[in-house]
């Protein structure tokens, strides 16, 4: 093989692997699907091979070829820098792994206030008004339930979002704040 499709394979390879990569990780991020954690994981062995294959491939082409020695060694650390890049996608999946990404939306015909996320990391919210959604990320600090207590018209109500939660059990859902919702656990 000649160096200029080493140094192309190489560069193909790296990109590939980087737009793949993060085409799985977008979608993971964006739907907390455990299916596509595992595609995930079977992506990073599959191309960790591959890459490890022909960076040895670059390599040994580079020792053999002083002059485009340069080029080569460019071309693999090209490739090296998914290295950084894959480390970083999977601390973030860690991270929502022990995060509950939760949804919350007044469902309710009044502006909810005082709005508290009762359970694991908790959180709050001060204020919804009719039909408002916000994001909270709740992070789960070990086996615990969420529960919200709220103000409607002045007067407290409290109401179960998950009922049990778990340690690498990050999930992200929507809760309708006094409206119907899928029993979660």
């Amino acid at each position: 093989m000649t160096t200029e499709r080493h140094i192309e394979l190489g560069r193909q390879t790296a990109l590939i692997s980087f737009l793949l990569g993060t085409v799985i990780f977008g979608l993971y991020f964006l739907t907390s699907s455990f299916e596509l954690l595992f595609v995930g994981y079977g992506f990073i062995a599959l191309t960790g091979l591959i890459n490890i294959g022909i960076l040895i491939s670059i390599l040994l082409k580079a020792y053999k070829d002083k002059e485009n020695r340069k080029k080569l060694l460019t071309t693999c650390g090209l490739m090296l820098m998914n290295i950084p890049v894959m480390v970083v996608y999977c601390w973030v999946a860690i991270i929502l792994l022990d995060t509950m990404r939760i949804t919350f939306t007044n469902s309710t015909q009044t502006t909810l206030t005082n709005i508290n996320i009762i359970g694991c990391g908790g959180g709050q919210i001060d204020k919804l008004e009719i039909g408002e959604s916000e994001t909270v990320w709740v992070k789960i600090t070990g086996d615990c339930s969420i529960d919200l207590k709220y103000l409607s018209n002045g007067q407290q109500k409290e109401e179960g979002v998950a009922g049990y939660v778990t340690s690498s059990m990050g999930q992200k859902i929507k809760h309708n704040i006094g409206g119907q919702n899928e029993e979660l656990f």
